[in-house]
């Protein structure tokens, strides 16, 4: 039996979702340590705001889009865990940390997803729209990519790795290979 571009093409998808499953488990040795500790002091939530609002937004694309079943699910599990990091370290953020979190938040969850859904359902249509979002969401998974790196100035400046996401960083350089 030969594969078609649509087998190769769900072939794939189901590995992507597999590598982002583990993707969105990574941080949770982080998060135990946190809670170890009673405190998330010296980590960031940057990595786990960015991803929750990326899955949002890949969510968006895929109610704009057709097959779009394995999008749906793994985003909706994005959108679950990034939740929970997020509710996690606010709870165990020191005052500044919670309300800087809260600052982007309302920035990229509320503020940006409400604007980019209020843009597009008005100055785009049909496909064009979905063209739109799909290169908004393409913008956002970089950063997704790319946020726990911003750890790494401190990394360098306290010659400590003892902050740095390593699983993340792993499983978010694996996804981004499988997916791009």
């Amino acid at each position: 039996m030969a594969f078609s571009a649509d087998h190769w093409g769900f072939a794939f998808g189901v590995l992507g979702n597999i590598v982002s499953f583990i993707v969105f488990l990574s941080p949770l040795p982080t998060f135990y340590t946190i809670y170890k500790k009673k405190t998330a002091e010296g980590y960031q939530s940057i990595p786990y705001v960015v991803a929750l609002f990326s899955s949002m937004l890949w969510i968006y694309y895929a109610f704009l889009k057709t097959n779009t079943t394995l999008l749906i699910t793994i985003n909706s599990f994005g959108v679950f865990i990034e939740t929970i990091y997020v509710g996690f370290y606010l709870f165990y953020a020191p005052k500044k940390s919670r309300v800087q979190t809260i600052k982007m938040l309302l920035l990229f969850v509320v503020g940006g997803f409400g604007a980019i859904i209020l843009v597009t359902q008005f100055l785009f249509k049909g496909a064009v729209r979905g063209q739109v979002v799909g290169w908004i969401c393409l913008v956002f998974s970089l950063c997704v990519f790319v946020a726990p790196l911003g750890i790494v100035r401190k990394v360098i400046k306290t010659k400590s790795v003892e902050y740095m996401p390593l699983l993340l960083s792993v499983f978010l350089t694996l996804s981004a290979v499988m997916w791009f």
